[in-house]
């Protein structure tokens, strides 16, 4: 293993700022004596890459950004996927402390064949039926908001289990989606002020739309949030189904720049924007496909059954349980991946802690924050190149499909965080790393409250306009390498720290021919 540490301070690309100032903490936000409280409200576009948010593409979100803060190096919670990110947006934390480990879980109690999909409310009541307690494991914003007399509101046209996910405790405030409401008035007042919910499409705007009014028309009102997690599904839904850069996927980047615009009008027609700080970002990036391993055949040799009849090896969303704790098996797994064209990195646990995982030429859980009891034996990545698409741009990745996202390349990793508002700087590119575990403090810090100790995420002051200057942030950029026995297998990972915490940046694998020693 070698460990290669780089300290960078002075990373900020300074644009302008301004030196206006507010006045102390108080409810809501940093506000001076008799001002309304601050709201905020984080809106996800499922799916954004950075590169898409231009003057051409998207311009009233380049113009947020122009007005406000860019964080140049945001990043996704990997595994980078929606469910996991929603999850590390509500807690403030990895799925090593919220437990939420895929966009598919596995719990044998629930079904001991086969993993269950999250984007399903109903399969995430089951596991919450089935355990007899709460589905994530770290205490949520919605949670310390309720304590603090305070309210969040979820408004989503995502699925319904990454709605759930944002708030699943319903804790101080509200969930308001497309298929439910909780409370259930809530979704009842949206379709007696809306009418019937649009179907589904690609581009998906007009259900994207649907949730915006209802936010507007009837969110904001009935439960005067001081944070509002909005979630809206595209360009997630077109890309899978069209690719990057697709004439489809640019018509619904036009469309929901366009929500952008009405949700700014919407507050100022309400007396709200001066006061809102507007965050918008993604929950991961997104790649090309070119077609996945064969899974189900390279774990055909250890596949079997266990006593009760019920699989040996259950594997999905790129974790593999082996169930009888087996070792010898989950080495031999190993290997088989490293030797799969296809595959990038592969995890397991801490042979003791620090970046080494236990099996040769794999990094540690702790590495990648995925080190949980409900973790599996193996975690792995699919490989990426830097590839050039059709419609030109960068990223392809190992998997099945058109386009998506999950794995540990930069281009699913590195994701959208522009913001404006009142107690943000103005005109700034910020180059200093932050993550999706960083929203739920920062929020909190705004609003005068104590963070939980299980928030692992930092509070952004360097984005803050009376916060840290981002010139004097120190970031430690840290590389581990490992090998498998025979050095055909070489895998990298680049991590970069801030304050003590550490955002995976990407994996990197090298393969080379086992060469034959000579013998005689």
């Amino acid at each position: 293993m070698r460990y290669i540490h780089q300290t960078v301070v002075g990373v900020l690309l300074l644009v302008s700022v301004t030196t206006a100032t507010c006045g102390g903490a108080g409810r809501g936000g940093t506000t001076a004596e008799g001002e309304p409280p601050r709201r905020h409200l984080l809106i996800v576009l499922d799916g954004l890459r950075p590169d898409y948010v231009t003057p051409e593409l998207m311009p009233n979100l380049h113009a947020l950004g122009q007005r406000g803060v860019v964080m140049t190096r945001h990043h996704a919670v990997y595994p980078t996927v929606t469910r996991v990110n929603a999850s590390s947006i509500s807690t403030g934390a990895y799925p090593e402390v919220h437990g939420l480990m895929g966009n598919s879980i596995f719990f044998s109690t629930v079904d001991p064949g086969r993993f269950l999909n999250t984007g399903d409310r109903a399969n995430l009541l089951r596991v919450e039926e089935a355990t007899g307690r709460p589905l994530l494991t770290a205490t949520t914003l919605g949670e310390v908001l309720q304590a603090a007399g305070e309210r969040v509101l979820v408004a989503s046209s995502g699925s319904t289990g990454s709605s759930y996910l944002l708030n699943h405790r319903v804790a101080g405030g509200a969930i308001l989606h497309y298929d439910y409401g909780l409370p259930e008035t809530l979704h009842a007042q949206a379709l007696e002020r809306l009418g019937d919910v649009p179907a589904t499409g690609t581009p998906n705007d007009a259900r994207n739309r649907w949730i915006v009014d209802a936010f507007l028309q009837v969110g904001l009102a009935a439960i005067e949030p001081a944070v509002t997690l909005m979630w809206l599904s595209d360009p997630d839904t077109t890309a899978h189904q069209h690719g990057i850069g697709h004439p489809t996927t640019v018509e619904a980047l036009t469309r929901l720049d366009a929500e952008i615009q009405r949700i700014q009008d919407g507050l100022a027609d309400a007396g709200l924007l001066d006061i809102t700080n507007i965050w918008v970002a993604s929950d991961h990036g997104f790649s090309q496909h070119t077609g996945s391993i064969d899974l189900g055949a390279l774990l055909a040799p250890f596949a079997d059954t266990l006593d009760d009849g019920s699989p040996r090896i259950v594997a999905g969303a790129g974790a593999i349980y082996v169930r009888d704790d087996d070792q010898t098996t989950v080495a031999e797994i190993v290997a088989a991946l490293q030797r799969a064209d296809g595959v990038g990195a592969v995890f397991t646990r801490a042979a003791s802690p620090g970046a080494n995982g236990w099996v040769p030429g794999t990094l540690s859980f702790d590495l990648a924050h995925w080190d949980h009891d409900r973790s599996a034996h193996i975690l792995y990545s699919p490989d990426w190149t830097d590839a050039v698409g059709t419609y030109g741009y960068p990223g392809t990745s190992a998997q099945g499909g058109v386009a998506g996202h999950g794995s540990s390349s930069p281009f699913d990793i590195h994701n959208t965080l522009v913001a404006a508002g009142p107690d943000l700087k103005e005109g700034v590119a910020i180059e200093v790393p932050s993550g999706n575990v960083d929203f739920a403090p920062t929020f909190l810090h705004l609003l005068g409250l104590d963070i939980p100790s299980s928030m692992q995420g930092r509070v952004l002051g360097e984005a803050l306009r009376d916060g840290t200057d981002p010139r004097t942030v120190a970031v430690e950029t840290m590389a581990v390498s490992v090998e498998n026995g025979d050095g055909s297998y070489v895998l990298t990972a680049v991590s970069s720290i801030v304050d003590g915490r550490s955002y995976l940046d990407y994996t990197t694998v090298e393969r080379s021919p086992i060469v034959p020693s000579n013998r005689r």
